[in-house]
């Protein structure tokens, strides 16, 4: 089975358009999608589900998806899931932003499909190489080494 059919994306945009290339585009790469077009609607599935990436627009209408982003993360069983953010605004600051908010990437509309698979694939292994690297320095003896 491929290995990519048990990843779960929760997909939250506003634009029709948008969701449907998405949505074709993760099922062509082999994801399962879940897909949310406001913000209450993603915070009730990140509550009821655990996914293993979100793509998220930063505009959701009366909605800002980098706070979206942020009360998600607050959940126990989301606060490790990578976040992509989509945008096609002119907003300042919005890549530094973005990472306050806790994404891994920022993607401009529209975006390219081969950058994009390549940014899922790299932000689905976040979290594996977090708790590595936690594991590995939880486990370093904390004596001084003698060279």
């Amino acid at each position: 089975m491929n290995e990519k059919l048990t990843k779960k994306v929760l997909v939250i945009d506003d634009e029709p358009m948008v969701i449907d290339e998405l949505v074709e585009f993760l099922d062509k790469n082999g994801y399962l999608s879940t897909i949310c077009q406001n913000a209450d609607d993603a915070l009730a599935a990140a509550q009821t589900d655990t996914f293993d990436l979100i793509i998220s627009d930063i505009n959701l209408g009366t909605a800002n998806g980098l706070e979206l982003c942020q009360q998600i993360h607050e959940l126990e069983a989301a606060n490790e899931t990578p976040v992509i953010f989509l945008s096609g605004a002119q907003i300042p600051d919005i890549i530094r932003r973005s990472h306050s908010a806790g994404g891994a990437y920022y993607v401009r509309k529209p975006f390219d499909p081969e950058v994009m698979i390549e940014l899922i694939d790299k932000a689905m292994w976040l979290p594996t190489l977090t708790a590595n690297r936690i594991r590995f320095h939880e486990n370093i003896s904390r004596e001084p080494v003698l060279c």
